[in-house]
């Protein structure tokens, strides 16, 4: 499934002048040279930190943030541009490339997987069309890098569901997880046909406290937290001893960085890494979750997102990832669900939940 990668010989070396680290909830990040920074994506779940984040390190103005059918939060209108666009329209991308001088992009905007077998001519429109958008325009726009996320929804059936390794069959079941494959290999394409230095993860669940997933098969593992603090009642679309591969947001901003921040020679991998954080059950969460919040209840009623998780790998091998550059989560299940609860808490006594 994988057309074999090359070491790129060729690339600005880093900066080395300003190794200043920041801390985010314990996890250190090294902020380099200077860039001009997209987000693609930048209002939903994981573009919203993450532009953030960004902005911390290379400060506000060199991190535009794009967006089209989220309004953006306050945080991200006050810390650096914004501009409202469709990824779909490629003039109008390459428009806002060329405004701001880019030459990083991080391309987070897709349609998810519930959402798109809801309508998987969309998620094939979106996913596929605007990938090829960004590419295009890093090709000729000779772009530094790119950032474009993979999923655990690449596997499917018949992929081996525990500690599945880096390397295996790819027939997932869902479109989310056929533009995913298809985007995989095209990443790499461009990567060894046109030199474009395009760097991809497979994320697992993402678990933030801070913004809401949007249409994600693992979106239970949030719901829970928001619902078990505001309600003390949760009915989860999935069976209690559904086992799925899932990551807390600082990790999954930690990984996202340190992959874009790692030295070309490091990067052996142009599709996409493996990227584990930690696996549990629906009820192995509920039960973390009751304690803190003893009174809670768990209910479970599978609907047809259980299909979709019943594809997917139960837990993950992400030894490629640790070993090309040094991948490494601090966060496992009791520490998150801590977090996660402290946090929610405080927003739901300050009638911000």
């Amino acid at each position: 499934m994988f057309v074999g990668s090359r070491v790129r010989t060729t690339k600005i070396l880093y900066l080395e002048s300003s190794k200043v680290a920041y801390k985010k909830r314990g996890c250190l990040m090294p902020a380099k040279k200077s860039r001009k920074v997209l987000v693609t994506g930048a209002t939903g779940q994981i573009g919203s930190e993450l532009t953030v984040e960004l902005r911390k390190m290379y400060g506000g103005d060199n991190v535009v943030a794009v967006g089209h059918s989220r309004k953006p939060s306050d945080a991200l209108l006050n810390s650096g541009p914004f501009e409202s666009l469709d990824v779909g329209d490629r003039q109008s991308l390459e428009k806002v490339v060329k405004k701001y001088g880019v030459d990083t992009v991080y391309h987070l905007a897709a349609v998810l997987s519930a959402t798109g077998e809801q309508n998987p001519q969309l998620a094939w429109n979106l996913n596929m069309g605007s990938l090829y958008n960004v590419l295009e325009i890093a090709r000729e726009q000779k772009l530094d890098r790119v950032f474009w996320p993979s999923s655990i929804a690449a596997f499917g059936p018949t992929s081996p569901r525990a500690n599945t390794p880096q390397e295996t069959v790819l027939i997932p079941s869902t479109m989310y997880g056929v533009t995913k494959v298809a985007g995989e290999l095209l990443c790499n394409y461009y990567f060894v046909k046109f030199d474009v230095d395009v760097r991809g993860l497979r994320y697992p669940g993402i678990i933030s406290s801070e913004v809401l997933p949007g249409g994600g098969t693992t979106d239970y593992a949030v719901a829970i937290f928001y619902e078990a603090i505001k309600e003390k009642h949760y009915v989860c679309f999935v069976r209690e001893d559904t086992v799925l591969p899932m990551m807390y947001m600082p990790d999954c901003i930690k990984a996202t960085v340190d992959l874009m921040e790692a030295e070309p020679a490091r990067v052996k991998r142009h599709d996409s890494y493996n990227l584990a954080g930690m696996s549990f059950s629906a009820g192995q969460l509920a039960a973390e979750i009751k304690k803190y919040i003893p009174e809670f209840r768990c209910e479970y009623e599978p609907d047809f997102r259980q299909k979709i998780a019943d594809s997917w790998p139960m837990s993950i091998d992400d030894s490629v990832a640790r070993r090309d550059w040094g991948w490494k989560p601090a966060y496992d299940l009791a520490a998150m669900t801590k977090d996660m609860v402290q946090r929610l808490s405080k927003r739901f006594k300050e009638g911000k939940l």
